[in-house]
């Protein structure tokens, strides 16, 4: 009994239709197949490529998809053959209840491109199920006075299968006294009327024992039955009334237990034990019984358990009053479920592509349906998105919606979404629903690496260590994965001269660079070039940066000294004249540092001097000079050792060795040179010289007489110039010709002397030594003299 009663509720229920797709967005027009229920799964329905006009092949390249709406999925769609197959067994009454035509509503997605095709599908009934009667005996109370008409309602039978397979009509046996006729209620049920066709008389017969029967219309038809016992009443000649035949109550479903629905009334003109009433449910089903309880003396209806307007939104209950006399009246309480909004919207997804590429143009990421199993507004549903993601939400065909990418994306900017979808519906609260998928976003190579400067400088000792580590480049790329694998290397450069790859090496991996030799200041002290940062995309992307290095000064370099040049075998000799000022210049020694800066600035000190206190020598120009008269006392020698020191650390240093000659005069000859060896040129000279004077003297003698006053004016003129001193030296110290010496270390000024000697002497004496500086010519008596000597050499000393 109670299968019948679970079957009959299953029958009662209508299962939600599925939302289907009025069209796909190609525009296929809908198809209709059919298959009967509890047909095996396996079955092939139809051939759906022959029908789409598409291979299998092209089927599986679109990705094909047979989608139901719901949990439960009752087709697959074959890529090798194309057909559609059955792979859950159908029951048509658990499926659609009484509902005639039994249809599935499906659809076919295709992607690439994205298309819907709706389909359907008709359950077609079989004749699976038997009449089945609520009750195995029913009893009824007839009064032997009810004339020949009298109808008396009967309980009806329930078969779960519809169209001809349904319940049909109703017969009784044996039909001495009563015949039935078959009733359409308005729900479309059909229940029997036993109809009394001849008069009842108790003392002939009190009881009567007939079989109902209920058959159905199959092939072959199927029956059930009931016995209805019928026992033959007294004459009581007033039945109940209700005041009302029928009852129609609405009550909101999750209506709290124990609340009243209605109440319902009947009266009896009889007395006594003839008019007492009592109320009874009649012929009510299991499911009514499970619901409603009714008070038989007040004819209260309470609810035994909440209602629900998804499950059942009707009840139909037949109440029946009956009087003591075993009279009764009938009437009918329908009972509409009104809905509250008790069901969240649901929300099926058909379709996700959680990864899309960066640089994909408007790509669809999901396609999803929503339903609602409430009514009215409370089934009217709405579907959003956030709105600040560069998706967008398009309703495609009824009830279905897609979700899309408004363009490219940019996966540095963002790598990941989190789409949440909201469905809520309209009704009173409203009811929401939410379901987030997540959108991966895979990158392409769309950045290049990016140096953290546009330009490097480094700094490195020269003489460094091969292999010296002297800086790191760096650069950064925004993509992810190989394409964000940086190799950096060096790139040719500029100046074909400049043999980078032998001075300099990086490391691909972390750009790190390298000296591979020592570097030398004196020879480069600066070089630039360029390197290059690649990733590892396809095709790969690349930047570039410059990379200038300064090579730094050490104190590798001793000073040089340029004058007076240090010879090996003999120091270099200076000429002093003994009436030199104090102060006087002696020389200056020029030296130059091959380095820079604070380690090529010179200082000269005097380490070591024959005659201490004579000499003294400037620090920063390195000028030799006097420091005093010089006197007879001192030595015609002297040695002077001197130092010359750059501001290095450690500093570097150079001595230098000078020889300083005293002479009385430069016309006087000196024998102080042993190193130098007598020219035989000079020696033939100085005869011819000898016989010169002769011939002059001679000449001289006789004219002595005439030029007495001149000769008097000559002699103390000449006086006065032998007073000055002559010295007489070798021609090869003295070259015929003016050397200017220009320093480019500390030496600074130009220091020139003119030698001249006598016209009229054959000897080459020198004569006179003056600097020929012109605020320094003095005027003296001896000028007459100086100027009858013509200039024979000059030289600078610097």
């Amino acid at each position: 009994m109670v299968a019948r009663e679970e079957r009959l509720l299953k029958q009662r229920q209508v299962l939600l239709l599925f939302v289907f797709l009025g069209g796909s967005l190609a525009g296929s027009a809908s198809r209709r197949y059919s298959v009967a229920e509890e047909t095996e799964r396996g079955f092939a329905i139809a051939n759906l490529a022959k029908d789409l006009g598409l291979s299998g092949e092209e089927l599986a390249e679109r990705r094909a998809q047979a989608i139901s709406k719901g949990n439960v999925q009752y087709f697959q769609l074959s890529h090798q053959t194309g057909d559609l197959l059955l792979v859950e067994r159908l029951d048509r009454e658990e499926l659609c209840g009484s509902t005639e035509p039994c249809v599935l509503h499906f659809q076919i997605l295709l992607h690439n491109p994205l298309q819907f095709i709706t389909n359907e599908l008709e359950v077609i009934d079989v004749n699976d199920h038997a009449p089945e009667f609520f009750e195995n005996a029913m009893q009824l109370k007839v009064l032997e006075s009810s004339p020949p008409g009298t109808v008396i309602p009967l309980g009806n039978a329930v078969d779960l299968d519809v169209g001809r397979n349904g319940l049909q009509n109703y017969t009784v046996s044996p039909k001495s006294h009563f015949h039935v006729h078959t009733r359409h209620r308005r729900d479309g049920r059909k229940y029997p009327e036993l109809v009394l066709h001849r008069a009842l008389d108790r003392e002939e017969q009190p009881e009567l024992s007939l079989t109902l029967t209920a058959l159905d219309g199959g092939s072959p038809p199927r029956s059930g039955t009931t016995q209805v016992h019928i026992l033959v009443l007294d004459i009581n000649d007033n039945a109940p009334e209700f005041t009302q035949s029928l009852y129609e109550v609405q009550i909101l479903e999750k209506s709290p237990v124990g609340s009243v629905i209605t109440t319902v009334s009947a009266s009896d003109l009889d007395t006594g034990n003839f008019g007492a009433i009592s109320y009874v449910f009649f012929h009510a089903s299991e499911e009514i019984l499970k619901t409603f309880q009714l008070n038989s003396s007040t004819g209260n209806i309470q609810l035994l358990k909440s209602l629900d307007y998804e499950t059942i939104n009707t009840y139909e209950v037949d109440i029946e009053a009956k009087d003591g006399g075993g009279l009764s009246g009938k009437c009918v309480v329908i009972v509409q479920v009104v809905d509250v909004n008790d069901n969240p919207p649901e929300l099926t997804l058909s379709s996700v592509n959680s990864l899309i590429p960066e640089n994909s143009a408007e790509t669809v990421v999901a396609v999803f349906s929503v339903s609602d199993l409430d009514s009215g507004d409370n089934g009217r549903v709405t579907c959003s998105i956030q709105d600040d993601l560069p998706f967008i939400l398009k309703p495609s065909v009824e009830n279905f919606y897609t979700i899309a990418s408004e363009g490219a994306l940019d996966r540095e900017s963002r790598a990941e979404y989190n789409i949440t979808i909201t469905v809520s519906d309209l009704g009173t609260p409203r009811l929401t629903t939410q379901n987030t998928i997540t959108v991966q976003v895979s990158d392409i190579n769309d950045n290049a690496p990016a140096f953290t400067q546009t330009s490097y400088t480094m700094f490195v000792h020269e003489n460094n260590s091969p292999a010296l580590h002297i800086g790191t480049i760096s650069a950064t790329d925004s993509d992810s994965g190989s394409n964000a694998h940086i190799t950096y290397s060096l790139l040719p450069p500029q100046n074909p001269q400049l043999a980078l790859t032998s001075l300099i090496s990086i490391n691909p991996d972390n750009g790190q660079l390298f000296a591979l030799r020592a570097l030398d200041y004196e020879a480069v002290q600066a070089f630039e070039f360029h390197v290059g940062a690649s990733d590892g995309g396809s095709p790969a992307l690349s930047s570039q940066a410059l990379v200038r290095v300064v090579v730094l000064d050490d104190n590798d370099n001793a000073p040089f000294v340029l004058y007076p040049l240090q010879n090996a075998s003999a120091p270099f000799t200076e000429l002093l004249p003994r009436a030199a000022e104090p102060g006087y210049l002696v020389t200056k020694v020029v030296a130059v540092d091959a380095d820079s800066g604070q380690n090529a600035w010179l200082s000269f000190q005097l380490l070591k001097a024959t005659e201490p206190g004579l000499f003294i020598v400037w620090g920063h120009n390195g000028e030799v000079r006097t420091t005093r008269m010089l006197s007879e006392r001192d030595v015609p020698k002297h040695r002077l050792l001197l130092l010359v020191k750059d501001n290095g650390d450690p500093p570097r240093s150079v001595s230098v060795t000078l020889l300083v000659l005293l002479v009385d005069g430069f016309s006087q000859p000196y024998i102080s040179l042993p190193e130098v060896a007598p020219d035989p040129a000079q020696k033939v000279e100085d005869a011819l010289t000898v016989y010169l004077i002769i011939a002059l003297a001679s000449v001289s003698s006789l004219f002595l007489l005439s030029v007495v006053f001149f000769v008097g004016i000559k002699l103390c003129r000449r006086t006065r110039a032998a007073s000055l001193g002559g010295y007489s030296m070798p021609k090869e110290l003295f070259p015929g010709h003016m050397v200017d010496v220009r320093g480019t270390g500390t030496l600074s000024h130009n220091y020139q002397y003119e030698v001249c000697l006598t016209g009229d002497s054959g000897t080459g004496e020198f004569k006179f030594l003056k600097p020929m500086v012109p605020n320094l010519m003095v005027q003296d008596p001896g000028r007459e003299i100086a100027e009858n000597l013509h200039c024979r050499d000059s030289f600078v000393f610097s």
